[in-house]
This record gives C-alpha cells, structure tokens and sequence, in this order.
C-alpha cells in the first residue's frame, strides 16, 4: 500500500478504537472524545493503564506492534478488573474486540493505582520474556543484527563460518516492509521449516493480495554515511524469487518482498554513475583499475601441473603439504586426461608460494576470452560478456537519465521495470513505458554493482545485474566469532582464535580485541560483587 493508503488504513483503526474504549475513557475520569484523537489516544491510555509512555513508540514500530498492541488490549482489560487469563485470551484471540464487551455490555470499573507486578510467578516469567523479546527485536530490526557467512565468494577476505555483527545505522536502518510475521526471523522459522511471515507467494498475484497489500512502503532512517566504493555490504538478493532460497536461478517464478529476500554479503566495486569494465577479472571503473583495500585478496581459478605425477601414498602427503604451505585448503580435483589438478580458488599471494615448490611444473590461470559469451547479465545475445570480460556498463543513479534504444534496454529494463515498478515492453524498435513510447528514462533511486573477491566462486551482479539502494540493509563491522568447518558437522569446528573479535574492514593485520573483553567482563563482575559486599557491611 501507498503512504496515503496506510493513512487512510490507520484513520480506519483509530475510529475502530475510539467506539470500542470511549465509555472506558470516561469511567477512567478522562472525556470521551480523548479515544478518538490519533496518537493521542494511545498517550491517554497509557496513563489509564499506567503504562510508560514510551509504549507508544513501541506500538507504531513494525514487528514489535505485533506484540506491544496485543500487550496494550490485555492491560486495558485488566485496568477494569478483567484480569484472569481467559480475559486475556479472550483479547488476543477476539483482536481486542472483546474491549466492545467491555465497553458496552460488562459492568466494569476502573481500578485505579492498581498493582502491576503479575500475582503469579508464570506471569511475571511470560513478561520478562515478551520484554525481552520485544528489546531484541529492535536491535535485531533497528541497530545490529547477527549473520554467518555461509560461502566462500569473499574468502579471504571474509572466511566460511565468520559470525559477523551488522550495523544498520551506518547507512541508516530501513523499517521492516513485511507487517505480518514472526520476530528476530528472516525467511524460514528453525525447526519448523515454515514461512515466517505471511505472503501470497504467487508471483503473478503479487500486487492484488490483502496480504501483499499490506505491505508498508520502503523507508529508510537516516545514516551516518553511504555506500562507497569497495564497502563490504550486506543486501537482499534481488533474483531471489524461488521457494528454495539456497537454489539461485534467473526464472521468475516465485516472488518475495524485499526484506524477506536472501540475505547476501558482497563487495561493492561500483557506485551509482560509474562505468564499470571487467578486464581479465580485473575490475576498471570510468578507465581506471580499482584498487581494493588491504585486507582483501582476490581469488581466481588456475590449473596447476606437476612435473611428477604422484604415485604413493607419501608423495600424495607432500602434495597436500605444498598446497598447505600455500594456504590452499580445498577446492582442488585431478584431472586424469592430463594429469593436471583444477584449484578452485588462489589468491595471487598463494600462486607465489605454490609456483616455487620444486615439483611445480606451471600454475595457469583460467581466463575466459573476449567474445567467450556466458549465461549471465543482461542475458542478451547482443552482449558476449562473460565472468572476466563485461563492460564497459553505466550503472544508474538517482536523478540521472539515461538514454534508451532496443540496443540497451536490456541492460536496464529489469531496474526501470521491476525495482522502479514501471510497465516495460518492446514492440519492434519502440520502448513503451506505462504504455508511452519512451527514448530516455531518470531514475529515481542508486543502484550498486556487488561481487565477490573470489571471482571465480561467487553469484553476484554479473548474474542478476544492478542491486538497487532500497535492497541494502547493513555494513558488516564486527566478527564476534570465527569456527572453521562450520558446514561440516560440530566434531569438525575449530575455533579461529585470531579472527574472534576483530573488526572488518581497516588497516594493517587484524587485532583481536577478545582477551581486553575478557578482562573487562571479569573485571566488572568482580566490581559489583565487591561494591555489592561492601554495600552490605555498611
């Protein structure tokens, strides 16, 4: 829905409210119009239930309304003496219509300074939970939020089983646009394998579903900076379309709302109005090579031929040591027609190590060639483009035009069409959108071009394209845990000592800030207990 829609929407709610509580206003000693005024209201009723006022906030918040209101339904109830928890269930499961039984038929009134603490140990037990709750929630939605990478497209930079914190304040927090669902929950809830949210799934009923309609309209808190240049990014994957989100495939078959797409983390190599070329791997933007950061290290596939082939056991235990010494763990397999070994992933530190071990006869790096045409972005057979050779390609900015022909509409008729919810079609040499013939088009929101380091290993903008500004929820900036063989079952883990608690990006090798927290913790807790005795002597 539109912002006017939800206006529209929540004026609707505002008069369901005030016929179903104003003679309890009024039995509360406040006047009968007070339950009428929006925002307003809510601000009375707090008082009446004697609530903080700052529940308020916590109502219109998305995710966390969904227990705040229900919350406020069962304390309004109890301010009138409804207090068992058949009363309480009786609001939730009524959507707080049972407030117009109390309102109009039960004889209630209104307890005033009552006790707020729960009679009962269960009681008190639920409402730290939903308290609890309710707080992470809006660190989870609002400030950080907590991702392990599950790939290798940014090795090793970023390693398999990095546990990473993602601030959402560096680019400003975008609110939730899903209303419907569970709490702290992407996609699936664990162990029930379930959606956890609400949505009609079918792409072709997208925009006419109740449930699709309810969707809030993208907005974004301010941030303290934007996305530059060779920032490590956490995004949704805007090709994400199928029920399986582990799969990716370009068909358009499944839809999901933005902030429930796969989550993805990359490295941005281009900004709104770059002219972004890959030459050999290489990334060049608007001519010029980009340069990337320190701790980064860019990884290709190469062939790598022995001069003599192994033959035992001990000379297969030398090979691995010499892949191990070049700190290439895995990714490798034979190839018997030529007895030469396929490496997945090197970076060009650890092609140096291996090309001076004596049994090295050549290391090859695979390049694909100009004009060897791949299954990937724009997926036109005007552009022979492949995962080393693309471009030169102008990626879009807020506020720019760009000029349209039946050449390159396909580089940008998924961003017009689909990102910017535009009607584009082709009929001949002419490009109509909303049905006008259009020669130019401005965009009206950034776009990014995301991949990985390992350029070889990683499903990124060379597939699916641009990534739009709206799709970008966070900057990685802190790994707070580190296992290696994550993926590999818990006999398997081992902790990466050197990687816990360091920061993400800067300069220089990392620093692990894990004993100093270590230090601190331990220290506090023996100050407040010290501080704690002390205060029981005097």
């Amino acid at each position: 829905m539109t912002w006017t829609q939800w206006f529209i929407f929540l004026m609707i709610l505002q008069i369901i409210h005030g016929l179903g509580t104003w003679k309890l206003y009024v039995k509360a000693g406040r006047q009968a119009w007070e339950a009428f005024v929006p925002i307003y209201n809510a601000i009375v009723l707090m008082k009446i239930i004697s609530r903080p006022w700052w529940w308020v906030i916590l109502m219109f918040l998305p995710i966390v309304n969904l227990i705040m209101i229900p919350a406020a339904w069962v304390e309004t109830a109890r301010a009138f003496g409804k207090d068992s928890k058949i009363d309480a269930l009786l609001c939730i499961l009524t959507l707080g219509f049972y407030l117009y039984y109390l309102n109009y038929v039960a004889d209630v009134n209104y307890i005033e300074n009552r006790q707020l603490k729960p009679k009962t140990s269960a009681g008190e037990w639920i409402t730290s939970i939903l308290f609890a709750i309710v707080a992470a929630t809006i660190v989870h939605t609002y400030f950080f939020q907590p991702f392990v990478i599950p790939s290798s497209s940014l090795e090793k930079s970023l390693l398999v089983g990095d546990f990473l914190i993602v601030s959402k304040l560096h680019y400003g927090a975008r609110a939730p646009m899903t209303t419907l669902g569970a709490p702290m929950v992407h996609d699936t809830i664990p162990v029930l394998k379930s959606k956890s949210y609400l949505f009609n799934d079918n792409f072709e009923k997208r925009n006419t579903s109740l449930i699709n309609k309810l969707q809030l309209p993208y907005f974004r808190f301010p941030g303290f900076e934007s996305v530059e240049r060779n920032d490590i990014v956490v995004f949704n994957q805007p090709a994400d379309t199928l029920l399986d989100m582990n799969k990716f495939t370009p068909d358009r078959n499944y839809y999901k709302p933005i902030d429930k797409k796969t989550n993805l983390v990359k490295r941005c190599v281009g900004a709104p109005g770059d002219t972004l070329e890959l030459r050999n791997g290489y990334v060049y933007i608007n001519g010029k090579q980009n340069k990337l950061p320190p701790r980064s290290h860019l990884q290709f596939s190469y062939v790598l031929k022995l001069k003599k082939q192994i033959s035992t056991s001990g000379e297969e235990q030398l090979f691995y040591n010499m892949l191990e010494k070049a700190d290439i763990d895995d990714g490798f397999r034979f190839n018997p027609q030529d007895g030469s070994f396929y490496i997945a992933a090197a970076s060009d530190e650890a092609i140096s190590k291996l090309k001076v071990q004596p049994n090295v006869e050549s290391v090859e790096r695979i390049i694909r060639t100009i004009g060897e045409a791949e299954n990937i972005f724009p997926r036109d057979t005007n552009y022979k483009w492949n995962v080393d050779q693309f471009g030169p390609l102008w990626i879009p900015k807020s506020g720019e035009t760009v000029q349209l022909n039946i050449d390159n509409i396909s580089l940008y008729k998924r961003a017009i069409g689909e990102y910017e919810g535009n009607k584009v079609v082709t009929r001949g040499n002419q490009i109509f959108i909303n049905d006008q013939p259009a020669t130019s088009y401005t965009f009206k929101q950034d776009y990014y071009w995301m991949m990985g380091d390992n350029r070889h290993n990683s499903i990124d903008s060379r597939y699916w394209g641009f990534v739009p500004y709206d799709h970008i929820f966070g900057k990685p900036v802190f790994i707070w845990m580190s296992i290696d063989g994550l993926m590999n079952g818990i006999k398997n883990w081992s902790f990466r000592w050197d990687r816990i608690f360091t920061t993400v990006s800067g300069s220089g090798e990392r620093t692990s800030y894990f004993i100093p927290f270590l230090v601190i913790v331990f220290g506090l807790t023996f100050f407040s207990k010290w501080r704690k005795k002390k205060k029981a002597k005097s």
